[in-house]
């Protein structure tokens, strides 16, 4: 006997909850959650004839392994294959927790209630370090739970049921991001302070980030040539003076990206092409480890201090791009192109921004429209 419960979610809009009770045995029920009514009725009857025909119930795949035993293998055969060294040094160590929570769990006894109990420990006391972790990093630790229990089932076939689901377990919404940008009075302050820091890479690297929106690894790891040994796992590229751009051969997202070269950035790298170092091929070399990017953070936390430019970081200098791109009528298509953001999503918190931009176009459609 099949049943469906309706409730709101978190974003107001309806879930639908089915249960089928199991003929003949007392007390034992299975249940699926949907965000659509029509997949809730379809799963409903998919899963009595699998009942019926005897197929639903626990292979003795899922009984024979343990979620440590998935975990083990995942890191071993499927996580070096996937992921950058970067994001593997994030999830492993994610992983290796959710091993000792649950990692003793028979993947057949797994359930959403053990999620459930997992994410509220993260959320009051916290990972590996003891303390409550942010709703973002609960996030992280779910995607990565998922992805191993997503391989569990399509490739090794160790699940008949995915636990996590169409969310069944609820996470924590993610608070708002917060974008902080120079308005013209501050940019103006900055530049003059970078400009007359001691640290004469300071500058050059300041104006290039403001002027393109690159992130900070991207400005750091630039080269004048390809190097014969590129850096591994770190976004780095090159400088293309003839063409006045760069060329990002390896990005946070792991695409590649031709970044223009305009006006004073352009004029700063031109400036160090003349005088650049010849120990190394970086763009912004250490003084004592050339082979090595620079380390500016005493020069830049000073500058800060100079232009008493408050509560901003080096990677806001990126927003600070975006917000001057999109008040100088660029559409999001257009930052999301320029920043190498893969969706629109990251860059909607710069829409209202260019709100006059818009106004403009609607007005120039209507005259149009209007025949003026």
């Amino acid at each position: 006997m099949a049943t469906i419960q309706q409730r709101p979610g978190k974003d107001g809009k309806p879930r639908y909850t089915a249960t089928i009770r199991i003929k003949g045995q007392k007390e034992k029920s299975i249940s699926a959650s949907f965000t659509r009514l029509t997949e809730c009725k379809d799963w409903i009857t998919r899963t009595e004839a699998a009942i019926k025909e005897n197929r639903h119930f626990k292979t003795n795949e899922s009984k024979k392994h343990t979620l440590g035993e998935a975990i083990d293998r995942y890191l071993a055969d499927v996580a070096p294959l996937k992921f950058k060294p970067n994001e593997l040094r994030i999830r492993g160590p994610i992983l290796e927790w959710w091993k000792s929570e649950i990692g003793y769990c028979r993947l057949s006894d797994l359930t959403a209630k053990d999620f459930a109990a997992c994410r509220d420990k993260l959320a009051k006391h916290g990972g590996n370090k003891g303390r409550p972790l942010a709703a973002a990093t609960i996030k992280r630790h779910f995607v990565s739970i998922g992805h191993v229990l997503k391989i569990c089932q399509l490739e090794w076939h160790w699940l008949d049921q995915n636990p996590l689901k169409d969310g069944i377990v609820e996470l924590p919404e993610l608070p708002r991001g917060i974008v902080r940008f120079l308005d013209d009075e501050e940019l103006a302050r900055l530049t003059v302070a970078c400009k007359n820091s001691p640290n004469e890479l300071l500058y050059p690297a300041f104006i290039l980030s403001v002027s393109t929106g690159m992130r900070q690894g991207e400005t750091m790891n630039l080269y004048w040539r390809e190097p014969a040994t590129p850096p591994e796992g770190t976004a780095w590229g090159v400088v293309n003076l003839a063409e006045n751009c760069i060329i990002l051969h390896q990005t946070k997202n792991g695409n590649r990206r031709r970044v223009p070269l305009a006006g004073e950035a352009l004029a700063e790298l031109q400036k160090l092409s003349k005088v650049r170092r010849l120990d190394t091929q970086l763009v912004f070399p250490s003084p004592t480890h050339p082979q090595q990017p620079i380390e500016l953070k005493k020069a830049w936390t000073n500058a800060l201090k100079t232009a008493d430019v408050v509560n901003f970081r080096w990677h806001d200098l990126r927003h600070t791009a975006a917000s001057y791109l999109a008040q100088s009528g660029a559409s999001l298509i257009d930052i999301a192109a320029i920043l190498g953001h893969s969706t629109l999503q990251m860059v909607q918190r710069y829409a209202h921004l260019s709100d006059s931009h818009i106004s403009t176009t609607v007005e120039r459609m209507n005259q149009r429209i209007g025949g003026v």
